[in-house]
């Protein structure tokens, strides 16, 4: 079976030595967030994780959802940590105090779901989509519909979901055809049926709340005719005790690859009685304020797995004795190949980390400084960087459970290893929350043309005043990678207004290119940071593998962008019935 232990020091690395955290503090209403309180909470937060729950990690995925008589039974322990997890008050940690929460900051809150996607991927979808939810109707509810819902969600006694997906309308939400009602009373009544809803029916709960898009009668066709309704599975009276069962209910499950301690449901609303929840035809606009924040859920869910693939190839590769290595050594972790795999596993996770974190940290400045330039800038990082955490961690995390297989060779194929377990739960991640394609096109159709082309240029900008003193091994790559980056960015935005199936054929080598760039950046940073933090044994590790980096990844860029540079035209032009 695959273990867990939250790697506390790496994390608190990446906080406070290269990220410099303390200035969470600084920000309005997180004077009490100091490095010493992040600590201390993630400390005891990790405590709970790799006790209790990483141990129900295999043991979920083997037993799985139970569907029965429109109610589902999640696996055995899930539900004794939903409470152990929420009375602690984690559910909360980082929503708003004024509705329960403990007002900390999102950073922490990642953190935290990054614990908690390494012990228990399934498992944190739960928590992950609730605090979605709360986000949802926190933005675009009226008071009283923050006052009935939002406590309930922060203290986890309900939990929420999104509805989007409908049989026929998967990324094209234009075809979303679930109806709502207007009744007398200002409710509506919803008829329609949703599909691969994560969390739509368990008993873990008082409450389970339906965050669901649908369209009026009297609506215009299309995205710009779809509205946002708050749809309780069990009403809620006017002193907030719970009402009548109301009609939305699971009628099946799916049986997956992987992530099975996650119920994903197939959702009928008969008439179900929901509020609109902002105002009338800002459905997508509603929708994607859960939708974005979704989407970085969905990196640290990649982030997750790497971590869990990485500590145990590692693990093993230091225990596992087989042949004598060239230099003498009698583990695997001597023989050159297997070098090989771990550090580019180090590499990407590590690397990856601090591209999370520190879009997590500008989602903070984003929200709370006071400063409108601050926010703008921290603004124009998020939204650059939520394609590149969506995609990379998660498709990184399918290549490094791969190659964790690899490492532990046949035993790494069975399934008492745990292994095998990442790439199914991975893959998923590649998929919901929009397929990484997606966010590639997003990348290079939305990103690089916002405010004319500000976003890249601040990414430019920031790491080539990081190159003026950056060591040798890695300046020139990195320099060689940023300039390559560079031009492609203004072949993309050029070419998508001309020709934009080129753009498209190449947007997700295009992706790749900026993300490994900019994890040569963080490795910039954190070379600089582990020389400077006084540990001899742990600069050396970092130095060694910001030197494979260097060399072994960050050269992939010009090769991926020479890939992107390239017409589409003829691959484009054949009848696509010839692939057959």
């Amino acid at each position: 079976m695959a273990t867990y232990k939250a790697p506390l020091r790496e994390i608190n690395f990446v906080l406070n030595n290269v990220l410099k955290a303390e200035r969470l503090s600084q920000l309005p209403g997180f004077e009490d967030a100091s490095p010493e309180t992040l600590t201390g909470l993630i400390e005891e937060a990790a405590k709970l994780i790799q006790n209790e729950l990483a141990p129900l990690n295999s043991k979920s995925d083997q037993q799985g959802c139970v569907y029965a008589n429109h109610e589902v039974k999640v696996p055995d322990g899930f539900k004794e940590f939903w409470k152990s997890y929420s009375d602690a008050g984690w559910v909360g940690i980082m929503q708003s105090q004024e509705f329960g929460g403990a007002g900390l900051p999102y950073t922490l809150g990642k953190v935290i779901e990054e614990l908690l996607c390494s012990a228990n991927v399934a498992f944190a979808l739960y928590p992950g989509l609730t605090q979605g939810c709360f986000e949802a109707i926190a933005a675009n509810g009226t008071d009283g519909q923050k006052q009935t819902y939002l406590p309930k969600l922060a203290s986890g006694e309900w939990s929420g979901t999104m509805c989007m997906t409908e049989p026929q309308a998967g990324s094209d939400l234009a075809a979303v055809k679930t109806k709502a009602t207007p009744q007398a009373d200002g409710s509506y009544l919803l008829e329609g049926s949703k599909i691969f809803i994560t969390s739509g029916e368990h008993g873990m709960v008082d409450n389970i709340i339906h965050f669901v898009l649908a369209r009026l009668p009297d609506s215009s066709p299309g995205i710009k005719g779809l509205s946002t309704f708050v749809v309780p599975k069990y009403l809620v009276n006017a002193d907030g005790s719970l009402g009548a069962r109301n009609p939305v209910k699971a009628v099946s499950i799916e049986h997956k690859m992987g992530i099975n301690g996650s119920c994903t449901c197939t959702l009928s609303f008969e008439n179900a009685r929901g509020w609109m929840i902002g105002a009338p035809n800002t459905g997508i606009q509603n929708m994607f304020v859960m939708m974005n924040l979704a989407r970085i859920m969905v990196g640290y869910q990649g982030l997750g797995q790497c971590e869990l693939a990485t500590q145990n190839a590692i693990a093993y590769a230091l225990d596992r004795k087989q042949g004598k290595a060239f230099n003498g050594g009698d583990v695997i972790a001597h023989h050159p190949d297997v070098r090989r795999m771990l550090l580019q596993m180090k590499a990407v996770t590590e690397g990856a980390r601090v591209l999370a974190y520190e879009t997590a940290m500008h989602v903070d400045v984003t929200h709370h400084s006071t400063d409108a330039a601050a926010r703008e800038e921290a603004q124009d990082w998020v939204e650059l960087n939520t394609p590149l955490v969506k995609a990379f961690c998660t498709d990184s995390a399918v290549d490094l459970g791969s190659l964790a297989i690899q490492v532990y060779g046949g035993h790494g194929f069975i399934k008492e290893h745990g292994i095998e377990q990442i790439v199914r739960d991975a893959k998923i991640l590649c998929l919901y929350e929009g397929t990484n394609g997606i966010q590639a096109m997003d990348l290079v159709r939305r990103k690089l043309m916002l405010n004319g082309g500000r976003l890249p240029k601040r990414f430019f900008e920031a790491v080539r005043r990081d190159l003026a003193n950056a060591p040798d091994f890695i300046a020139g790559p990195l320099a060689t990678a940023v300039e390559e980056l560079e031009r492609s960015t203004a072949w993309v935005q050029q070419s998508y207004k001309t020709t934009p199936d080129d753009a498209a054929f190449g947007c997700v080598d295009f992706l790749r290119a900026f993300a490994l760039t900019y994890l040569g950046w963080n490795w910039l940073r954190m070379t600089r940071a582990a020389d400077a933090a006084g540990d001899a044994l742990f600069a050396d590790t970092k130095r060694a593998t910001a030197q494979f980096f260097a060399s072994r990844m960050l050269s992939q860029v010009p090769a991926l962008l020479a890939n992107v540079r390239q017409s589409a035209a003829p691959l484009m032009a054949f009848d696509v019935a010839g692939l057959q």
